[in-house]
């Protein structure tokens, strides 16, 4: 395989996560229970820990097709039920929320886990959050930039002065309780979300902060001048070198075939009913078929053909960290067995082929 041009890492070794947004399955005609749903997250999440998965990353929404508008609740149940894997969001939206109170749920998330809290903060890819919490869609940017500039200076856990346009001040303010990490000299991890704009990654390395590309449709190839962007300006803002990870949807079965059958039907009910929504054509099998390709955004297969594209897409990225979002409306069965396949034959092959 040929490396992409920006194909230069830290040299850490390649982690593996999962990622949910708890979407809500239709069974026999009908919407799963919420309530289900959400007693599944946490088996899913139990399950990733067993086969071996550094991460587990649980989606924020604010719509009847997602279960979780609270994912630091069920983040907070799993570390009472885990013992090594990282827990996070995946995203936060930032934007609609107060990055004080997110600050204090994740330090006493990162409390409770022993500190295996990581935050991945987004202006996520719905607006349902900005009416129902009394924001106004037209200081959408200017929220998150705003915010995310406050939230790099309390992860910092040191007296807060700051000043905004859209949030009162904080004069020499302390936030309680201190995180795990830093009661032990370190600093909770904090990634942010980017969908593929030149600004998000400058943004991004500006802050020192980590970078999770969100790559959901195309090729992951597209978002190789991103990771060289990245590097280049936590260097000139005179930061270590952050990591860079990859967010992606698929599955995982026996075969390319059984994967496919499973998956694509789901993934045109949500991607239709989303499409609705903007205004978007219908999506078609030949759509499908594109994105699960070779080199395209769906990760969805065999074990052996996930790994090869994993493979592909760390020596096109550079990347750190691969999250796979196992979910699109499948069921618990079929979310629990892409979790164990990913973890002990993906993996594995991957870092075999890589020659970890």
């Amino acid at each position: 395989m040929i490396p992409g041009p920006f194909a230069v890492g830290s040299g850490m070794p390649l982690e593996f996560g999962v990622h949910t947004f708890a979407a809500v399955p239709v069974v026999d005609g009908a919407p799963l229970s919420p309530a289900q749903v959400l007693r599944d997250v946490v088996q899913e999440g139990i399950a990733a820990e067993r086969a071996g998965l550094a991460f587990f990353g649980a989606g924020e929404h604010h719509r009847e097709d997602f279960a979780i508008s609270a994912p630091e609740i069920v983040l907070g149940a799993l570390a009472t039920v885990t013992e090594r894997i990282r827990l996070g969001t995946a995203v936060t939206v930032l934007s609609s929320n107060d990055p004080v109170r997110v600050f204090e749920q994740f330090s006493t998330l990162d409390g409770i886990s022993s500190g295996r809290a990581e935050l991945i903060v987004g202006r996520g890819s719905f607006t349902e959050s900005f009416p129902l919490f009394g924001y106004r869609l037209e200081d959408y940017q200017a929220l998150f930039e705003e915010r995310l500039e406050l939230l790099a200076a309390l992860v910092r856990e040191e007296p807060v002065t700051w000043s905004g346009e859209l949030r009162s001040p904080l004069v020499e303010q302390s936030v309680h309780p201190r995180s795990h990490a830093a009661e032990h000299g370190g600093r909770m991890p904090v990634w942010v979300g980017v969908g593929g704009s030149p600004e998000s990654v400058i943004r991004t390395a500006r802050h020192g902060f980590d970078m999770m590309l969100a790559i959901i449709g195309g090729s992951p190839a597209q978002f190789a001048p991103f990771s060289g962007l990245y590097r280049k300006a936590m260097e000139q803002f005179g930061h270590t070198a952050g990591r860079v990870g990859m967010h992606s949807p698929g599955l995982i079965a026996e075969t390319d075939a059984e994967a496919k059958r499973i998956l694509m039907p789901q993934w045109l009910v949500f991607r239709n009913r989303l499409g609705r929504e903007r205004g978007w054509g219908e999506a078609s099998e030949r759509e499908f078929d594109a994105n699960a390709a070779e080199h395209g955004a769906l990760f969805v297969g065999s074990p052996e053909t996930v790994a090869q594209k994993i493979v592909w897409a760390h020596e096109t990225l550079g990347i750190e960290r691969f999250d796979l979002k196992y979910d699109s409306g499948t069921l618990h069965e079929d979310n629990l067995r892409t979790i164990e396949l990913f973890g002990t034959e993906v993996v594995p092959r991957v870092r075999a082929l890589l020659g970890e």
